[in-house]
């Protein structure tokens, strides 16, 4: 039931296609940020899309004339990076992503190569700047060695003004036809995000949402993490997917405007 949300205090957004779609801000959105910072909440930005560096989130959403600072987010490349740091700390990188999410893997202390000798983990993204010459490399690691493979978000599309663009899981679709390999993924439907985010701010899981667009991605990561998840069918997902779908979220609304009700 909506009214649940009267008791929630983190608010974990995804944004494309539930805050903004494109290069178009949802009217609602700036009054709705407000009215959980006035109730004494916190918002962040939880995004599966690789592709940008929190730096190139903070000006995407400052072109929509939306005050952002570091800490407001959390993303697929932070979450990897700290993966990464957990468990391959000191590793060499080959990164078949942007220069923002190599960039990203570098400030958190990792070196990045396209030297395929030297390559101990495969890290896959959201690649905007993909070239066949990274689909070879990547082929040749996942043929001729047995290193450990990594995908920041398992997304097949990233919504655009158009339509859908190929995002990083259609990619992993393609290596898996060469490799027979699938990648661990970091990113939503995984727990990790809003794990983490709970870690960063303090609060529970009863205090917690999780609201997107995508059953797949934000609604399973809500369910896998044990907080309340929102459907929000301003995005990819239509009321036909969602009566097919065996995963169901805790609440489902026409857009993320009618948290407004109960905030």
């Amino acid at each position: 039931m909506p009214q649940r949300l009267t008791t929630k205090r983190l608010f974990l957004f995804d944004m494309d296609g539930t805050l903004y779609l494109g290069n178009r801000l949802f009217d609602f959105t700036p009054s709705l940020l407000a009215a959980i910072r006035a109730k004494g909440g916190r918002y962040l930005f939880m995004t599966n899309n690789s592709s940008k560096s929190v730096q190139d989130y903070i000006k995407k959403l400052a072109s929509l004339s939306i005050d952002a600072v570091y800490d407001d987010f959390i993303t697929s490349s932070q979450a990897t990076a700290y993966y990464l740091k957990q468990h391959y700390a000191g590793k060499t990188l080959y990164v078949c992503g942007t220069r923002s999410l190599i960039a990203e893997l570098e400030r958190e202390g990792f070196e990045v190569t396209t030297d395929l000798d030297r390559v101990d983990v495969l890290v896959m993204g959201y690649d905007t700047e993909l070239t066949f010459r990274k689909l070879e490399d990547a082929s040749r690691l996942l043929l001729g060695r047995d290193l450990p493979y990594i995908a920041t978000n398992p997304d097949y599309v990233c919504p655009t003004e158009f339509g859908s663009v190929p995002d990083c899981g259609s990619v992993c679709d393609m290596l898996f036809n060469v490799s027979k390999k699938r990648p661990f993924v970091i990113g939503k439907p995984s727990p990790m995000m809003p794990t983490l985010a709970m870690e960063m701010t303090g609060f529970g899981k009863e205090e917690t949402v999780v609201i997107g667009d995508r059953i797949y991605t934000d609604v399973k990561s809500g369910l896998a993490a044990g907080v309340t998840s929102v459907l929000v069918l301003s995005g990819e997902t239509t009321k036909e997917i969602l009566d097919a779908s065996d995963d169901k979220p805790d609440i489902v609304l026409a857009s993320a405007a009618e948290i407004l009700k109960y905030i």
